[in-house]
């Protein structure tokens, strides 16, 4: 029954396939490359035969083809924003191609009696011309222009399109948040293909794998088409690689730099080769990249309550404790003090081939392996309230309604590995993500297919990951003197260094493996299909099959060394206080036990601890068929629609463990779902005049909850009073999504546009925490927190969104050279059917992850020799994750990042950059229900980074 959809799509398909491959009589087909004047594809130009009103618009590797045309003689119109218009003769012969090669000349304006070259807007003008040309609301990004910003990986060069906010991983962008939308509810492709995620819990893609030199074009889709896959509820990236170039192509960047938060060196390098063959036929390019950084990040933590209790005596009828309560401010009831440094290494290599068997047959093969290692250690002290039942009248103080004074748990934690070669004594995280691709593009007649195959995989892996944790208890001091900078320490400063005192705890070891695997295939057919007078109509259909399993087995030991290192002081110890901590000078980390020591330790005979694991560990396979039909129409000269409908059939089947007592596995559940999505689409395009485009789409799309979320666990944690529930039953989320944007395109290579876009949003995804009132899990487990993955009802989200990007050219002298790039996006939100832990709706809450404001922004400088830029990344404070109550919430808070990058051609091979990155040293930081209570604050740092790039063209 599940895939009864999935065959009449296929028989449609192949009926008009065949019905369609008898050659037209007297008629033929043109395709073709446009290339600049050195060879450089040309993506988004418009290719016209004005005397038949037939056109085409080129492709990322700067292809066209106009198929079904009458045999004769033809001039064909070329035009591309910021180069000269082409007329080009052409014949069309019967049951043939002919091919073209077309090389286009950037244009030089005329201001002044002054002749003004745009130099450094080609990158720019391929992005607008596709942007302009395309019938769905997209936003595109060349390498060219990512090359003007400071952004080493794929994830810091997206966060300055419109719409767009990214969250952070040790100081670079990782997560994409677009209009609002969680990561997982934003699709990531390269070259079409879906490409898998190595997170654990989550479908989130991690931008920061990716460098921005590996990748040729970044177009962001916020409205999609019938042939596009439709989870993409806030939008769909695709990352498009280097094809072959037209002739033979070397580019090289050797850089270094330095990371200030800890001085040490930052190394970058990077090839790229290609050529193709005299005949043409034959193109081949390959890359590689390298990236080695030696950073770090200072970091505070702290947890908030509203509650204090203290002990008092025992209850004579049953022995219990009695409790008393004292009524307080929010006050931090834990905090914690980190220090990480890091080393992060990311390679990249890539190989793309095409092969042209004849006019009417291409294909190719395109690929990609990117493998990251993050070594880290992790140096942290923690101070925490003691139990209730262990503070007594007299251990404590309240001053102004504030716990200022009480006994806490403190504990030394050390974060490393062991010591070899991989490792080198710290937490090394290997992730790898590979794409491998083939593809073909064929002409039948009237009839156009081209068809794709891929085998993706995404792995992280963590081995020999080691912990070695020293406790103590004492009276520590709690300044609540600024919320926003917390801060405890001893109230005894002997306490503090009194390394005899911190006992044994724990020494760890353990074990992380999260494979996910992907296999794809799709097809789509183009037939001409002209339903008005305009003969530039077309129908196109197709299907597509995407076959996934995700899995993730992790094991953890503990070693009991107590009886040889019962305390810190007999371990190998290294002091961290420094005058410069970043979060400021009043942090001060202490002495904790050394890496080195930690990693040489031979550590055998450890006790496998069950219920750090077990929850973790699951298998997942989803399959999702798909299959679609669309005709785009041009109505009028200037009127082009869209109208079509997709079908997606999904089938899942999700394995997690049944666990008893925290750490008793009793076996495995297996839960099967099944479900399918028709969702229709139109979109309107209408051009009043050349430079001018409104655009207007009603889409419809879906995102399938996170694996983790589905997993048919129970899990009880009596140590901390918690049950874990996964739900199998989780519906995906759908949306409604209305666009309407208006764009300007400047003769001189630039854009004003502005719009606004709103989503209606069903059975979106949150984590539901309530109170047990019963002992409905099992014996004693009244009173426990229950967390399980709920769906709510609806949610809205109005937006509105405003660019604007040109070069001042009509400013006199050097101002001329100076350019602007500003885009904003406002968001409003509410959610509804979220309740909190009394069973009671909450109102008035925003959507997770709506970032009211966003706002990208630079001022450049470029002429013939020196080109400048500063930038500015700027995103609001959003709700990031719902407690179980308004006081529980916490916060992304808003962030603003700053950024400077400079070039010098030194010659027309060679030129020198450099760039500066975070000048505002901004953090990463959450903060718990008000602005003022920082839960989370880490500070990066700094980056300089200088090298030389290398072209030959």
């Amino acid at each position: 029954m599940k895939n009864q959809y999935v065959f009449k799509w296929l028989f449609v398909t192949l009926f008009l396939t065949m019905a369609t491959l008898k050659m037209s009589a007297q008629k033929g087909s043109i395709s073709g490359n446009i290339v600049d004047g050195n060879n450089f594809y040309l993506p988004g130009a418009n290719v016209v035969i004005p005397s038949l009103k037939k056109g085409s618009i080129t492709d990322f590797d700067g292809k066209f083809s106009i198929l079904s045309i009458p045999t004769g003689n033809y001039k064909l119109e070329i035009s591309f924003l910021g180069y000269e218009d082409i007329m080009q003769e052409v014949e069309v012969l019967e049951n043939e191609t002919t091919t073209l090669t077309i090389k286009m000349k950037q244009k030089s304006l005329l201001l002044n009696e002054v002749v003004v070259v745009s130099y450094g807007l080609s990158g720019q003008a391929k992005a607008l011309n596709t942007q302009k040309n395309n019938i769905n609301i997209t936003n595109v990004v060349s390498t060219d222009q990512i090359g003007k910003f400071p952004d080493a990986n794929i994830g810091d060069a997206v966060k300055r399109i419109s719409g767009v906010t990214m969250q952070v991983d040790q100081g670079e962008a990782r997560n994409i948040i677009v209009r609002g939308l969680s990561p997982q509810l934003n699709s990531v492709t390269l070259n079409g293909s879906r490409i898998p995620s190595a997170e654990g819990d989550n479908r989130n893609v991690q931008m920061d794998l990716i460098p921005s030199d590996m990748i040729q074009t970044i177009e962001l889709t916020k409205a999609v088409t019938p042939d596009m896959d439709a989870d993409a509820l806030g939008g769909s990236v695709n990352l498009v690689t280097a094809t072959a170039p037209q002739k033979f192509r070397l580019s090289s960047t050797l850089g270094s730099g330095i990371s200030f938060i800890t001085n040490k060196r930052i190394l970058n390098g990077s090839l790229l080769v290609g050529d193709r063959t005299k005949d043409k036929k034959f193109g081949w390019m390959v890359a590689a990249s390298i990236n080695d950084t030696d950073f770090g990040s200072d970091n505070i933590e702290a947890e908030w309550s509203d509650e204090f209790e203290y002990y008092t005596g025992i209850d004579d009828t049953n022995g219990d404790p009695i409790l008393d309560d004292v009524a307080v401010n929010p006050y931090t009831s834990s905090f914690e003090i980190r220090k990480y440094l890091v080393q992060r290494v990311r390679r990249s290599f890539s190989a793309n081939l095409d092969y042209q068997i004849n006019p009417n047959h291409n294909i190719y093969f395109k690929s990609m392996y990117n493998w990251r290692d993050d070594r880290e250690n992790r140096y942290r002290v923690k101070y925490e309230m003691q139990d209730a039942e262990d503070i007594e009248m007299g251990d404590f103080t309240i001053t102004n309604g504030v716990p200022s004074r009480f006994p806490a748990k403190v504990s030394r934690e050390t974060k490393g590995g062991i010591d070899n070669n991989r490792n080198k004594s710290r937490r090394l995280e290997d992730q790898r993500m590979q794409n491998y691709s083939l593809g073909g593009k064929h002409f039948f007649g009237k009839l156009k297919a081209d068809w794709m195959v891929s085998y993706a995989k995404a792995s992280e892996e963590r081995k020999n990951e080691r912990y070695a944790k020293y406790k103590t208890k004492f009276s520590v001091v709690n300044d609540f003197s600024d919320a926003e900078f917390p801060l405890m320490y001893a109230e005894f400063a002997t306490d503090e260094s009194d390394f005899e005192n911190f006992e044994f705890d724990e020494i760890t070891e353990q074990y992380q493996y999260t494979e996910e695997e992907d296999v794809n295939f799709f097809t789509h057919f183009e037939l001409p299909l002209n339903l008005f007078d305009n003969k530039n109509g077309k129908i196109k259909f197709g299907a597509r099959g995407r076959f996934k399993n995700k899995s993730r087995d992790n094991n953890f030991l503990e070693y009991d060394l107590e009886s040889v290192y019962s305390t810190m002081n007999l371990t190998g110890l290294k002091d961290f206080s420094k005058d410069d901590f970043l979060a400021g000078n009043q942090y001060q980390l202490g002495s904790f036990i050394d890496a080195n020591w930690l990693g040489s330790l031979n550590l055998v005979n450890g006790e496998s601890v069950p219920s750090e694991f077990l929850r973790a560990n699951f298998d997942v396979t989803e399959n999702v068929w798909a299959g679609y039909v669309m005709t785009t129409q041009n109505i009028t000269e200037n009127f082009q629609t869209l109208v079509g409908v997709r079908l997606e059939a999904t089938s899942l089947e999700a394995t997690g463990n049944k666990i008893e007592n925290e750490e008793d596995l009793v076996g495995t559940i297996t839960e099967k779902n099944n479900y399918t999505n028709v969702l229709p689409g139109v979109h309107f395009r209408y051009t009043p005049n050349k430079n001018t485009v409104l655009r207007f789409a009603w889409t419809n799309t879906l995102a399938r909850p996170n694996y983790v979320d589905l997993i048919p666990t129970i899990d009880v944690v009596s140590g901390d009073e918690e049950i874990f529930v996964g739900n199998p039953n989780l519906k995906p989320t759908t949306s409604m999504n209305f666009d309407i944007l208006g764009e300007y395109y400047f003769k001189n290579v630039g854009i004003l546009s502005g719009g606004v876009f709103f989503k209606k949003i069903d059975n979106f995804v949150y984590q539901f925490q309530s109170e047990i009132n019963s002992d409905f899990y099992g014996s004693g487990t009244t009173g426990y927190r229950v967390y399980q993955p709920l769906n709510g009802e609806k949610a809205n989200i109005l937006g509105a969104e405003f660019s604007f990007q040109r070069q001042l050219d009509f400013l006199p002298s050097f101002a001329k050279n100076l350019s602007i790039y500003v885009n904003y996006t406002f968001l409003t939100s509410k959610a509804e059917g979220i309740r909190n832990e009394e069973g009671e709706e909450r109102q008035d809450l925003d959507l997770p992850n709506t970032a009211p404001n966003m706002l990208n922004a630079s001022l450049g400088y470029a002429d013939k020799v020196f080109n400048a830029r500063f930038s500015t990344n700027f995103s609001d404070a959003y709700i990031d994750e719902i407690g179980g109550n308004a006081f529980e919430d916490r916060y992304y808070d808003q962030q603003l990042f700053l950024d400077f990058n400079f070039g010098v051609v030194l010659s027309k091979k060679l030129r020198l950059f450099g760039e500066l990155k975070n000048i505002t040293n901004q953090p990463l930081r959450y903060f718990q229900s008000v602005r003022s209570r920082t839960q989370q604050a880490e500070y990066y740092g700094q980056r300089l980074t200088f090298g030389l790039k290398y072209d030959i063209y």
